[in-house]
Parts: structure tokens; C-alpha cells; sequence
């Protein structure tokens, strides 16, 4: 890995201080590390946080798709509408549930679904509708809920990048049936791993609790088949601490990217992201296009910042229906050009909370030099 006179940029950075720490040390010393009373009370600051009455942690945010999914009913042979622009983990879910991923096309600008392409996808098979939150944007949620319910569609909302995003001025995750978060060390707010299916549903959420604990309703007595999909006691400490803190990390994040905008706008052949004045940003990922005016490839733009120290990353190089599983599963028919040229074009530039205003400009500099 090269560096440039010892800089070095990481693409993420988790915000861990004392009280983390301390979050973590208090609970060691419990002695009750499994689930327990910290999973509840990190249950119920993050449903009050979100704008929601039920809150089910679980161990990461894969499984809080399963969950999600399955406390739905989603069965074998029914169809679920998906962007192919995404972590693989938002259709993969619904493979988990037999049923079948169909892929509708982004909208270049904000990357995430088009809704006008989501309707030309329903069919009678069609139960659902899972649109993903992607890089801290959130996508259309007016449309999305008018397309759902005239056609009679769950809305999943997979907000996996979007802690505290808002549309309209209300939270991402409270506007469909259930919404899942991720808590991945390079998310906004992390439990180290862990995830939080949310809802307003008590059905939902009756069932996404038996679903992550064993299908058990009391102590040895299960109702249904479960799961071990449970959070420990240590991850929500440390959530609980991370919440606390979200949303002055996620003003950092947005005052990092309105510089580093500012800074790089005006160079050839680069689109910074777009920010919908319906909704607030909150910045997961800063992610740029590299258009064919560019002076250099995206690829060689990356090799170039990562030779000066600054890490990159490509979110995401493949679109979903494109990659060898979905080839083999038939899945690679759809056509969503805007997916596939967002996979050819896109960046990620540092923007997490760690960065400081020296390596802001000294990202931008290297952007102009290299660029110029």
C-alpha cells in the first residue's frame, strides 16, 4: 500500500471513544453478555429515535432482512421488486425465501430505485417492494408508498446506510410495513456487527422476535421455527452509546461532503452526489461519477489517490442481477442500463467523521492535480 509522504486516508472509520468503552467494560462486569435488558433498552431508544413503536435487534443486518421478510410471509414463488445497485444482501434475502428478485432500473441522479420503472415491474406475482436507503440518500418515499398501496404491495425499506436520513422531515425507516438497519463497523453507527428490524406493525413485530430467538414464545416453549438471530448484551451497549452521538457524527459527515462538493465541483469529467431538497443526506458513502470526461479512467483515478494515501472504494462494481449466482439462477435478463453505468462510473472518496479539514483539502487538491 502506498502512501504519500506517511498520509494515509482510510475510506471508513468507526467513532469509538470512552463512552463505548466504558458501555462495554459495565457490561463485562454484569456478567450478562447474551441477550438481555441492554437489547431491550437499545430496542426501545432506537423505535423513539426512529419514530416507530417496535424496535427487534439481531445480530447483523443480512439476517434483519430475513427477518423482516419472513415475519411478512414471503414464500416460495412470489415476486419482490429490488434495485440491482446495492449491497448483494438486499436480493439475497429474498432468495433466502425461495421467492423471486425482479430488478427494476436507479435513477442515475440519487442511485437509488426509479419508482416509475418499479411500476412497469408489477405483476399478479408481485408481493413486495424493498427499496434500499443507498449511501445515506433516501430514495422516494411519497411515490414508493403511492405505488404500494395502490397495488396492494408490502414497503421494506432497507435503510442499512441511512441511520437518521429523513424524507419529507420524517425519519427513513418508519414509512413502510417494517424497515431493517445494519450496524456494521463502517455504518454511520455501529454495534461492531448487528441489525434492528423496525416497525409499527405489532404483528410484525410479534413474529420478528420469535423468528430471532428459536421461535419461542416463553422459556422452552416454541410456536413456530426460529432462529438463532439474536444481539448480545455488548453489541447494544455499544449501540446505545453510538446512538447518542448519530446524529452530530451524521452533521459531520454532511458538513465533510458540502466541502468537499464545493471543492470539486467545478473539475471536468466529475459528478458529485446529488442531494434531493426533499430529504436529508446523511452521507454513509460520499460517492462521485467519473464520467468519460474525465482526463482518466475511474479506475486509474483510484490507483492515483490510493498511490497519495487516500483510500478509495467502488460501491458497487457489479449490479446484483449481473453476478455469477444470478446468471446461474437466470436472473441476469433485466435491462437497467442506469445500474450498469453507475457500476462503471462510481467512487467512493473518504467523508466519515475522523477526516480533518487538511485531509478535506488534501483530497481535493489531489483530485485537481491528478485531474487537471
Amino acid at each position: 500500500m502506498s502512501r504519500n509522504n506517511g498520509r494515509y486516508i482510510p475510506i471508513a472509520r468507526p467513532s469509538i471513544e470512552d463512552d463505548e468503552i466504558d458501555a462495554v467494560i459495565r457490561v463485562l462486569k454484569s456478567g450478562m453478555l447474551a441477550h438481555g435488558e441492554e437489547v431491550e433498552l437499545f430496542e426501545k431508544e432506537f423505535a423513539e429515535y426512529i419514530g416507530v413503536k417496535h424496535a427487534a435487534a439481531v445480530a447483523n443486518g443480512t439476517v434483519a432482512l430475513d427477518t423482516a421478510l419472513k415475519a411478512l410471509g414471503i414464500k416460495e414463488g412470489d415476486e419482490i421488486i429490488t434495485t440491482p445497485f446495492s449491497f448483494i444482501a438486499t436480493a439475497n434475502a429474498i432468495l433466502y425465501q425461495k421467492a423471486r428478485p425482479v430488478f427494476a432500473d436507479i435513477d442515475l441522479k440519487t442511485f437509488n430505485l426509479d419508482p416509475d420503472k418499479v411500476i412497469e415491474k408489477i405483476t399478479p406475482r408481485t408481493k413486495a417492494i424493498i427499496v434500499v436507503h443507498l449511501f445515506g440518500q433516501p430514495a422516494d418515499m411519497k411515490a414508493f408508498k403511492e405505488i404500494a398501496e395502490d397495488h396492494r404491495l408490502f414497503l421494506i425499506e432497507d435503510a442499512a446506510q441511512a441511520h437518521g436520513s429523513e424524507f419529507l422531515g420524517k425519519k427513513v425507516g418508519s414509512f413502510g410495513n417494517v424497515a431493517i438497519f445494519s450496524f456494521y463497523p463502517t455504518k454511520n453507527m455501529t454495534t461492531g456487527e448487528g441489525g434492528m428490524v423496525v416497525t409499527d406493525d405489532n404483528n410484525i413485530a410479534r413474529k420478528a422476535k420469535l423468528i430471532r430467538n428459536h421461535g419461542q414464545e416463553r422459556k422452552y416453549y416454541h410456536v413456530e421455527l426460529g432462529y438463532n438471530y439474536r444481539m448480545t448484551n455488548i453489541a447494544a451497549a455499544i449501540g446505545r452509546a453510538q446512538l447518542r452521538k448519530l446524529d452530530k457524527l451524521n452533521e459531520i459527515r454532511h458538513s465533510n461532503a458540502r466541502k468537499l462538493t464545493e471543492g470539486i465541483k467545478k473539475i471536468k469529467g466529475i459528478i458529485p452526489p446529488y442531494e434531493d431538497p426533499r430529504a436529508k443526506h446523511v452521507y454513509h458513502q460520499y460517492v462521485i461519477r467519473v464520467t468519460e470526461e474525465a482526463s482518466i479512467s475511474r479506475d486509474d483515478l483510484a490507483k492515483r489517490l490510493n498511490e497519495r494515501g487516500i483510500m478509495t472504494a467502488i460501491h458497487y462494481p457489479i449490479p446484483i442481477h449481473k453476478q455469477p449466482l444470478y446468471a446461474k439462477l437466470g436472473l441476469d435478463k433485466f435491462e437497467c442500463p442506469n445500474a450498469e453505468t453507475a457500476t462503471k462510473s462510481v467512487l467512493s472518496l473518504p467523508v466519515h467523521p475522523a477526516l480533518s479539514s487538511e485531509d478535506i483539502n488534501y483530497i481535493i487538491n489531489s483530485l485537481r492535480e491528478i485531474l487537471s
